[in-house]
């Protein structure tokens, strides 16, 4: 019968579960910082397409859609933040 017991990893830490792949290394979460910035760029990059050789606006309501889209959930998180004491 197999064992329900997680093996785990002694990291000098902690002990975490051995099927992390970052318990090896120490790392755990995610780069939000890096996340915020690239997601401007893309905004950024998305509302510079307005410039172009193009006739219709078809092109330039999808871009200023998907930018709007964009934007929204990269501030949806501060708006989540406000009014929550600092930790």
């Amino acid at each position: 019968m197999a064992s329900t017991e997680v093996e785990q990893v002694d990291t000098g830490w902690v002990r975490e579960p051995a099927d992390a792949p970052s318990a090896r290394f120490g790392w755990h979460g995610q780069a939000r910082k890096s996340f915020m910035i690239a997601g401007w760029f893309c905004v950024i990059a998305l509302l510079a397409m307005f410039i172009g050789n193009h006739r219709g606006h078809v092109e330039d309501i999808w871009l200023a859609a998907f930018a709007a889209v964009l934007a929204y959930f990269l501030l949806k998180p501060i708006w989540d933040k406000r009014g929550r004491w600092k930790n």
